[in-house]
């Protein structure tokens, strides 16, 4: 045995794991119910290993939840590093915000009867969210393109308006002209 070798059970259990999740969120985006039954056939696993990872309708919502949430955080810093932090911060907002604001609503039904029955969303969630956006802000204030005064949660205010985009209309168009807007409102010239 090598040091650092996963055996291939653990990988295909994180694979399974991953799949799950990631039909799990198209299914909840798409209708906001889950049936796990669906979701393992798309997913090409048994209805056991679904439960065997999610043992209640609400494990899975919140994992789906906190996964999207994880995705949408930690592309930070690589936009950053990628298109510095005027473009990062269009490029979060618009290609991965939106989006995640769309999913967001269509998983919202389903999230408020999982938050019902366990009592709240993960605290952790909306605050790693609200850190993100203070980071691309940080950088753009160090960058001279964003005011110093700007702060993280009007900005975030400002761009609730994603929750209102269509995702069968123009919601790329929509979301830049929004992003368009707040920037006006929070750059430094």
């Amino acid at each position: 045995m090598t040091t650092g070798s996963v055996s291939p059970r653990r990988a295909d259990t994180r694979r399974n794991h991953e799949r799950i999740l990631a039909v799990a969120a198209e299914t909840l985006a798409g209708t906001g119910e889950v049936s796990f039954n669906a979701i393992a056939k798309r997913a090409g696993v048994g209805v056991g290993t679904v439960y065997r990872h999610f043992p209640t309708p609400a494990d899975l919502i919140l994992a789906v939840y906190e996964r999207e949430v994880r995705h949408l955080v930690e592309v930070v810093p690589e936009l950053l590093e990628q298109a510095g932090p005027a473009g990062a911060f269009r490029t979060w907002t618009t290609d991965h915000l939106a989006p995640y604001m769309m999913t967001k609503r269509g998983l919202a039904k389903a999230l408020a009867a999982a938050t019902a029955q366990r009592g709240t969303l993960p605290a952790g969630a909306v605050q790693s969210i609200r850190d993100a956006m203070g980071t691309l802000l940080r950088a753009n204030v160090e960058a001279g393109s964003v005011r110093p005064d700007v702060d993280t949660e009007t900005v975030m205010r400002g761009l609730l308006g994603l929750l209102h985009l269509d995702p069968d209309g123009d919601w790329q168009r929509e979301s830049a002209d929004l992003v368009d807007l707040v920037w006006r409102g929070i750059r430094a010239d």
